[in-house]
């Protein structure tokens, strides 16, 4: 729901490996409002596929689409979904097995690639393929010999197979042969010696169905996104979208209204790209409870105050935007937790600003965002790996969990709540008490929170109180670009150098 509403017009995928069972989890797929589920076999994998996964994950796509496509049709939900596959198909006579086993689309990636000049020394995670395909250094790059054409004239066959084996069975395309299992011949492999005993029934089972039943798909998903109160956001914001012109507004909001400001945000995106607009141009202000995501993926130029408390999510993927939670001042909240689990969840840029405690897996994957919260659970910035996150109050355990990058700083920090592996705890330099008091005061300004209002009412004070933690090769790596920068070197390749040597 998050991502259709981030991109309305894109399809929502979801990739599930061929196994046992791969047909229940294809089923809640679809009942979950995915456009495509894409159905992978065993035999897949290129040279960047670790080699467990290529010896001993998944079962051949027959077997997991023919068991998608049956649970599909028996729980009446094959008509709203595209079924996809892949997994080493390489000819035509491939696509029409799995059309005819009830895909309608259908993946090729490894034959291309070797039609490209790939030539399958699976060394692609090392930077050192022979022939420059999956590689980022200049000389081995000048080896690739693939040409567009080569892929073009691959599938051009590939197409033209497919129409033989058509008329062969009789069908005008292949949309006629999606789902007719019935026209598949296995006699001449069960009747193999090497199959003795094989009994390939269940993958030709067709389950007795209403006439006219839909063996593919023939209806849009239905995504309640005519539903969503960002339509009348849009509507609202009409001015700021078409013209920069800024709008202030003010709303209530119920825990129904989920994933609220995205469809906004992608407005302002497909409009204004990466950029998005000049900050608070659009300036939106609720009071309520909001439904889980709120904020997601929002860009740049939206600002979204609430006064009230959030579900989870609040703020994934936030992308350049600003938001702000409060309780509201009848409501005894302060210090109390007023937003749900894994808010900030993969962040790339921003601002939120808290007043109030959230639940776990705070930050998880904060690229580049800033947070000021006031009390985290456990498994705080777990994964993160730029911006910053400042706690003003208590954290639970496992803080920092494999975080790469990025720097939190902790009041009254616990070292034995904080997961070290991979961080140090620091000191503070004089740089980081100049942005702590800044981000601070920026705090008390947008929620007016009792907590930062005493911390700067002796701020001298409340600096000694922080703690800094810094991932170790993050520290490294920032050293030797500044060593660069100052002598003029390319940071690039200082950056490069500094993470190899670590």
């Amino acid at each position: 729901h998050d991502l259709k509403n981030s991109n309305p017009e894109a399809r929502v995928h979801v990739k599930l490996v061929a196994e046992v069972g791969v047909g229940t989890v294809a089923a809640g797929v679809s009942k979950a409002h995915a456009d495509v589920v894409l159905i992978s076999g065993h035999d897949g994998g290129t040279g960047a596929s670790p080699l467990t996964s290529l010896k001993h994950a998944g079962a051949p796509w027959e077997l997991g689409l023919a068991e998608t496509q049956q649970t599909l049709l028996l729980n009446d939900l094959r008509d709203r979904i595209v079924v996809q596959v892949d997994g080493q198909l390489k000819t035509g006579r491939d696509v029409v097995i799995a059309a005819l086993l009830g895909a309608e689309e259908y993946g090729f990636a490894t034959a291309p690639l070797v039609v490209s000049g790939c030539v399958m020394m699976r060394v692609c995670h090392l930077d050192t393929c022979p022939v420059g395909v999956a590689t980022q250094n200049p000389e081995l790059r000048k080896r690739f010999s693939g040409k567009p054409e080569f892929v073009v004239n691959f599938f051009e066959f590939i197409a033209e197979e497919i129409r033989e084996y058509l008329a062969e069975l009789g069908f005008r395309s292949l949309d006629e042969a999606i789902g007719h299992v019935e026209m598949l011949d296995m006699s001449a492999a069960e009747d193999h010696w090497k199959a003795s005993g094989l009994d390939l029934a269940p993958i030709l089972h067709q389950p007795e169905l209403p006439a006219g039943t839909a063996l593919r798909r023939v209806v849009q998903q239905d995504h309640g996104l005519q539903h969503a109160l960002d339509n009348t956001l849009i509507q609202l914001a009409e001015g700021a979208l078409n013209e920069g012109t800024p709008v202030t507004l003010e709303l209530p909001i119920r825990n129904v209204n989920r994933t609220v400001g995205t469809m906004l945000g992608y407005q302002v995106t497909k409009r204004y790209g990466g950029q998005g607009l000049p900050d608070n141009t659009i300036d939106i202000s609720f009071t309520g409870s909001a439904g889980n995501s709120l904020g997601a993926f929002v860009p740049r130029g939206v600002t979204l105050r609430l006064t009230g408390d959030a579900n989870d999510y609040l703020g994934k993927g936030l992308s350049g935007g600003r938001i702000t939670v409060r309780p509201h001042e009848e409501a005894p909240l302060d210090g109390h937790i007023i937003s749900g689990n894994v808010a900030l969840y993969g962040a790339t840029s921003g601002e939120v600003f808290i007043r109030g405690v959230v639940g776990e897996r705070f930050c998880v994957r904060n690229s580049g965002a800033t947070a000021v919260v006031e009390g985290v659970g456990d498994h705080g910035c777990e994964y993160m790996t730029g911006g910053r996150a400042v706690v003003l109050g208590p954290t639970g355990r496992n803080f920092a969990a494999g975080m790469s990058g990025g720097i939190a700083y902790l009041l009254d920090l616990k070292s034995e709540r904080v997961n070290r592996e991979m961080v140090a705890i620091e000191t503070l330099t004089e740089e980081d008490g100049e942005f702590l008091k800044e981000t601070v005061e920026k705090h008390f300004a947008e929620t007016g929170s009792p907590v930062a209002k005493e911390l700067l009412a002796d701020w001298d004070a409340a600096l000694g109180r922080f703690g800094k933690i810094m991932p170790t090769d993050y520290k490294r790596v920032l050293a030797a670009a500044e060593a660069a920068r100052i002598e003029g070197r390319d940071i690039d390749e200082a950056v490069m150098a500094a993470a190899v040597q670590g």
